[in-house]
């Protein structure tokens, strides 16, 4: 199983990005699908969780800005993310707590990160 993001780079405050991330390989069934991020000297944090039933969470530093959704057919997940401030600056990583087999045993895979920058 892999998982590839996509769309990160740098923008102005006050713009726009959209990250995608495709998970691939033997997959049965994904449950929820994240999106972190780790800014310099900070520990990972969760931004966004999308759940199989399409519920979603949100860090109340992005709510109102930031959209997670899902598309179950192309096993991908994207964030949204408008109005950036400089401290969105951060390495967002995908997440995913996927089963690869019949078995129903979940296991989170994580995608490899992509820069996001934020000037301001």
């Amino acid at each position: 199983v892999q998982l590839q993001a996509s769309g990160g780079g740098l923008v102005q405050t006050g713009g726009s990005l959209r990250l995608s991330c495709a998970a691939s390989g033997s997959i049965f069934r994904i449950n929820h699908m994240d999106w972190y991020r780790q800014a310099p000297g900070k520990q990972r944090e969760l931004v966004a969780r999308i759940t199989s039933g399409d519920s979603t969470v949100y860090a109340d530093s992005v709510k109102g800005r930031f959209t997670i959704s899902r598309d179950n057919a192309k096993n991908t997940v994207y964030l949204q993310m408008s109005s950036l401030k400089p401290e969105d600056t951060a390495v967002y990583y995908c997440n995913a707590d996927l089963a690869p087999r019949s078995d129903n045993y979940y296991y989170s895979y994580w995608g490899q990160g992509t820069q996001v920058t934020v000037s301001s």
